[in-house]
Parts: C-alpha cells; sequence; structure tokens
C-alpha cells in the first residue's frame, strides 16, 4: 500500500481481511506464543533501543580511536560472562546486542554463560559492568529475579 500509493477502500478491506484470517489460523494452529512471537517485550524494547544505539554510538568512537590512534593499545580478550537471563529469548537478546556494539562479539552460549571477545579496555569494562545484562534482563520482565506480570 504504501509503496504503490493505492488507497482505494475494497484494497484496503481486503489486506485488513487478510489480516485478520492469518491471524485466527495462527491462533487455532497454536504457533502464536512468547518465544516466536515476543509481543510481551514491545514497550520494553522501545525503551531499551535508543539506550542501546547510544551504547553502539560510544564503541564506534571507541574503536575508531584505537584505530586512528596507534599509542593506544588493542588488548583483545575472551571473556566468560555468567547472565542474569533466565530464557532463550533472553539470551539471544543479550548475546545479539553485545555483538552489535563494535569491539566486541558473542563467540558462544554455554550453560548460561556468554564467551565474548572484546577489543578493548573499554569494551572489557563495559561487558563487567553488567548493565547492558540488567537492562536486557528488565526488558525480558525480570525485575530482582522475580517476573512482572504484563
Amino acid at each position: 500500500m504504501l509503496l504503490s500509493g493505492i488507497f482505494e477502500a475494497w484494497l484496503l478491506a481486503l489486506g485488513l481481511g487478510s489480516t485478520v484470517v492469518v491471524i485466527i489460523f495462527a491462533n487455532r494452529m497454536d504457533v502464536i506464543d512468547h518465544e516466536g512471537h515476543p509481543i510481551h517485550i514491545s514497550w520494553r524494547a522501545m525503551l531499551y533501543w535508543p539506550w542501546l544505539a547510544w551504547e553502539i554510538v560510544k564503541a564506534n568512537i571507541d574503536v575508531a580511536r584505537v584505530i586512528l590512534d596507534p599509542k593506544i593499545p588493542i588488548t583483545p580478550k575472551v571473556l566468560n560472562i555468567n547472565t542474569l537471563q533466565v530464557t532463550e529469548l533472553g539470551h539471544v537478546f543479550y548475546a545479539n546486542s553485545i555483538t552489535l556494539t563494535p569491539g566486541t562479539v558473542t563467540l558462544g552460549l554455554e550453560n548460561g554463560a556468554l564467551e565474548v571477545h572484546a577489543l578493548t579496555p573499554a569494551a572489557i569494562e563495559g561487558l563487567l559492568s553488567g548493565e547492558m545484562d540488567r537492562r536486557v534482563h528488565a526488558v525480558e520482565g525480570f525485575a530482582d529475579g522475580t517476573v512482572e506480570n504484563t
């Protein structure tokens, strides 16, 4: 609709009708769940994304500084980080957040611990502070180990 620029009533009605039919079928097939469609984290994620975007900007500046100034030491390190996450979705959300941040990449996940490669001391400090872990945990709906009602 947005790409074609055609806003005829019958086309809009067909689109709406198709959407309703797909939702009814998906619900009857029981394919809508918290892992496959995590609607329960939507509004919390909207608060998380601006914070993550700012962390990505700061990490970009840190990595660019290391690349442009040969006097700043590169101290790559592989860390094993225990997480607060209790669900598979939380682990994936946290691992992807780490990998999106320049200077860090998640190498693996085993028994609730992430194996992460960090390029700079600032990246290592950021990981060890646990700020991102706590924020992802809050996005999932957990506060102090309890599940919030959503």
